[in-house]
């Protein structure tokens, strides 16, 4: 049985791999510190003999005893509430938490694939992205600790990879969505779809002609999935083409909820504009596109909600 290490494995993407990874018959070690994730998201592979978990930060030294064949590094706070309450934590995991798995990675002659994102790009002043666009990126804005750690941990993989012939993997996440988000994490899915159904107003930061790009998160599991046993060491954008507005978005959870509406704050420092992923490359190395299109994911997602979300009675 091949063995693989998941770090963030109580997040929300970290979790979904963790069942995906069980699924394929993978003894799992999933590592999380659960400074945002979760144990309810893996409470269920507890029983199971084929996972272990392990509570550390991979920001110290991590050791994992026996063999080791594949090692996903998915631990960061992911949304700007996170890494604006917790940005040095977030550096560090991005930095000296990518430098230890890749070590581990060596020690182990394992193929390590990291999760980067679309925030690389920043504001980006070309639409759709692509992978060889370098980005418009403010180092020290609000956004920063996140981009730019996600930036570093994009270097050294690289120069692992190149200087001691590491197998690793790069995948540049769009925004992505699905059951166990967090209600309180800030990214616009979540707050949207717990604001209607406790009855508030949809906050839109801005006027809401901003644009995002939703990927339900089964496909981007298979997009993951497919990259790890591609033969590709370069990074690959992973996400859902189809782009909407935030404001139409909103719309779109009001109809769903049946109840909610809109007010407007002001849009945050550097806040991206538009986001898109071109997935060209997706497409032709790793024959992947998404296959839940935008109004059968939201519906799954909001059974999820409406479980999880506390409204007062």
């Amino acid at each position: 049985m091949k063995r693989v290490l998941i770090t963030g494995a109580a997040g929300f993407l970290g979790s979904h791999l963790c069942d995906r990874f069980i699924k394929e018959g993978y003894h799992v070690i999933g590592m999380d510190n659960l400074l945002t994730g979760s144990l309810d998201n893996i409470e269920h592979l507890f029983p199971l003999e084929n996972f272990e978990f392990y509570y550390h930060d991979v920001s110290k030294f991590v050791h994992v005893p026996g063999e080791l064949d594949y090692i996903l590094h998915f631990a960061s706070p992911a949304s700007p509430i996170d890494y604006l309450k917790m940005p040095i934590q977030t550096l560090k995991v991005g930095s000296l938490g990518t430098h230890n798995l890749l070590g581990l990675a060596k020690a182990k002659g394992a193929r390590i694939l990291v999760a980067s994102t679309s925030e690389v790009y920043g504001d980006p002043l070309v639409h759709p992205q692509t992978e060889d666009y370098w980005g418009n990126v403010n180092p020290i804005g609000p956004r920063g600790v996140y981009d730019e750690a996600k930036r570093f941990q994009e270097a050294i993989t690289m120069a692992y990879h190149n200087f001691h012939g590491l197998e690793t993997r790069i995948i540049r996440i769009f925004n992505t969505y699905g059951p166990r988000m967090r209600t309180d994490d800030g990214r616009v899915l979540p707050a949207f779809f717990s604001q209607a159904i406790r009855g508030e107003g949809l906050t839109i930061f801005g006027d809401g002609s901003q644009t995002r790009s939703f990927c339900y998160v089964d496909d981007l599991v298979e997009g993951i999935y497919r990259l790890l046993m591609s033969d590709h060491h370069l990074p690959v954008n992973i996400g859902n083409p189809d782009e909407i507005t935030i404001g139409d978005f909103a719309e779109e959870i009001i109809k769903l909820v049946g109840k909610g509406e809109v007010t407007y704050r002001p849009l945050p420092e550097d806040d991206p504009k538009r986001r898109r992923p071109d997935i060209t490359k997706a497409k032709a190395v790793l024959g992947w596109e998404p296959q839940v299109d935008r109004s059968e994911g939201i519906k799954r997602t909001f059974e999820y909600f409406k479980k999880v979300v506390k409204v007062d009675a």
